[in-house]
């Protein structure tokens, strides 16, 4: 019969077992015991990937809708923000998802508890102090997968998982960062030049950046560069890593993506959602 062994399928094993229509498929462990059953009529793939989601900050910029709600839980569309990337991990077979807490975090264990209700495991990662965009990623002490997945809870997007991964294997990367394009509109003529000669005049342009979209693949090995108890940046294990001559290569994300971090970012986000499929 056909089923998967855990953590060692590939997207190309997935792909082939749904073009033979199948649509229930077993996962089974070293020794053949079920561990889980996939429904590819309610998830799109199985990704080999763990999940770690940044909930631990004050949302000061939100205030007054943050002083007894953290930012993770604020409703969009009558849904908390991290609840859509929860869900949206999850049809991409993203089952095992750590939450780093802080401020108010003991809401967002009693909303979401072990995750069962969600057929998920959610475990928690407490941040005494801010440690940074991914520092508590060191307070883990063993992933399932090989790949580890670290975003920021605040954000609302429609990002292909399964693109993204495939990029990194594409690519042979040791890291992924997410991005989305960010233009600057330049109101005047600019000059090019060459030492003092004129070379060009070009009116009124417009440039576009890769600009960091808080979501970042990483091969669970690269993890140890994290320092232990210490404010530490996705950035700083970035550029560590490109210091190392590691593969550290950018995907831009093709779709929607909303950084939920001011008041006219919520307001946009509860008119964008009635139009999103999230």
């Amino acid at each position: 019969f056909t089923f998967l062994e855990n953590g060692k399928h590939t997207p190309k094993v997935l792909q082939k077992i749904k073009e033979k229509g199948i649509k229930i498929v077993p996962v089974l462990d070293n020794n053949g015991y079920l561990l889980k059953v996939l429904n590819f009529e309610v998830i799109k793939t199985l990704l080999p990937i763990d999940a770690v989601i940044m909930a631990g900050g004050k949302g000061t910029r939100l205030i007054p809708l943050t002083v007894k709600t953290p930012k993770p839980m604020l409703k969009i569309g009558g849904k908390p923000i991290i609840e859509y990337n929860i869900d949206h991990l999850k049809k991409y077979g993203i089952f095992n998802q750590y939450l780093s807490i802080n401020y108010l975090g003991d809401q967002l264990v009693s909303y979401f508890k072990d995750g069962a209700s969600k057929d998920l495991k959610i475990s928690y990662i407490n941040e005494d102090e801010p440690l940074g965009t991914i520092g508590a990623v060191s307070k883990i002490n063993e992933f399932e997968n090989e790949y580890v997945l670290v975003m920021n809870s605040d954000i609302l997007t429609d990002i292909d998982y399964s693109d993204l991964f495939n990029k990194m294997v594409q690519e042979d990367a040791d890291m992924v960062v997410s991005t989305t394009s960010y233009e600057v509109e330049v109101p005047y003529g600019i000059l090019e030049t060459k030492g003092m000669r004129i070379t060009n005049l070009v009116e009124k342009p417009t440039y576009s950046y890769h600009s960091n979209a808080g979501i970042y693949l990483i091969k669970r090995e690269h993890l140890s560069l994290i320092p232990k108890n210490t404010h530490f940046n996705a950035t700083e294990l970035m550029l560590k890593l490109i210091e190392q001559n590691n593969k550290v290569v950018h995907y831009a994300i093709p779709g929607y993506w909303l950084d939920i971090g001011k008041h006219k970012d919520f307001e946009k986000a509860q008119e964008d959602i009635k139009h999103l499929k999230l």
